[in-house]
């Protein structure tokens, strides 16, 4: 392997000149540079970045660490990666303007292996590190060293960790809001997972979208319709919907907790004869094109921003590194509004 004293030697200067001709660090004179620079090319000499990142702490280098790659699956089975991989590639655009190198470690679809990426990233003296989540949550990730900048996107921490999520409450209350707009106070709403983060906080604006329109909540027309543990939620969605058709006074709308949740309702609702929107009125949550826009009518939904995320939380860690210390003043958790995209399943009453 070529070393800088063999370029030294072929350019007849010292190893210093060559260093300062390959860190541009001082003064050389143009000829001698001219020379260094052809006894490089001649004998395909490359500089060791590990030594170079020793020297100056500086490695240029990202870490990431997501399910994405082994999660990943057809949207219509089990998107789990999809989120993922659009957050990963919102970072991927900023740190390529940067000029940083970003290094992708997927966890394989084992959560044991977080611990030993994230050491070997620090082995490769990454200057920052973000982890990604496949859906908005709490994580508890291993200690990172204090000198290598993290940033978690799609999740946060109980240690105040700079983070990166959807802001789901105003996305919810948002939609709510505008299907309130179109005419409905009967609304009902198939909610996700209690357990999951998003599904607290997306009720929290359900209600307030409720309230700020002087609409009383009514806890009927909300409906678990969707676990964690269940691969087939249809079931759920069956007696949710004979819960809510039962009622004295049926909703003339009906949000879910996502699109694949609507995408059920719109067969169920369609075998019993129930037209939509006609009859009644349906939004989704997430914005999966290959559902939302391949539905008859095409379906209103929240669009969770996934690549803004990746984005923002791209942003915030170079700030953290030009920062060049941790600064836990600044540490904090951001919120991405989600825009509502409206389509014709909400019929204007």
């Amino acid at each position: 392997m070529t070393t800088i004293y063999d370029v030294a030697s072929a350019a007849g200067v010292s190893p210093k000149t060559v260093s300062r001709v390959l860190n541009n660090d001082a003064a050389v004179g143009e000829k001698t540079r001219l020379k260094v620079e052809a006894s490089i090319e001649q004998l395909g000499y490359v500089p060791s970045t590990a030594a170079r990142s020793m020297r100056s702490n500086k490695s240029g280098l990202i870490g990431l660490v997501t399910g994405a790659i082994s999660d990943f699956s057809d949207v219509l089975n089990a998107p789990t990666g999809l989120p993922d991989l659009f957050i990963v590639q919102g970072i991927q655009k900023v740190m390529q303007a940067s000029g940083k190198t970003l290094l992708i470690a997927d966890t394989g679809g084992s959560p044991e292996s977080v611990s030993h990426l994230v050491r070997t990233f620090q082995e490769h003296r990454v200057e920052g590190l973000i982890y990604v989540a496949n859906h908005h949550k709490q994580v508890d990730l291993p200690r990172v060293s204090q000198n290598i900048h993290t940033v978690l996107a799609n999740c946060f921490d109980a240690n105040q960790t700079t983070s990166v999520v959807p802001n789901d409450k105003m996305g919810q209350y948002s939609l709510v809001d505008r299907i309130i707009r179109d005419g409905h106070s009967k609304i009902a709403y198939l909610t996700l997972d209690p357990s999951m983060v998003a599904t607290d906080q997306r009720l929290e604006g359900y209600k307030q979208a409720l309230q700020d329109s002087g609409i009383n909540y009514d806890a009927k027309l909300v409906v678990c319709a969707d676990t964690l543990d269940l691969v087939d939620n249809e079931a759920l969605i069956i007696d949710a919907i004979d819960q809510l058709l039962a009622l004295d006074s049926p909703p003339t709308a009906i949000c879910c907790g996502n699109d694949k949740m609507a995408l059920k309702l719109y067969g169920i609702l369609r075998v019993r004869g129930i037209r939509i929107p006609e009859q009644i009125s349906i939004a989704g949550y997430d914005n999966y094109l290959a559902i939302t826009e391949g539905l008859y009518p095409p379906l209103t939904t929240v669009q969770l921003p996934y690549q803004e995320i990746g984005q923002e939380a791209a942003r915030q860690l170079l700030t953290l590194i030009d920062h060049q210390q941790q600064d836990h003043s600044r540490m904090e958790k951001t919120e991405i509004d989600s825009p509502v995209i409206w389509r014709q399943s909400i019929l204007k009453v």
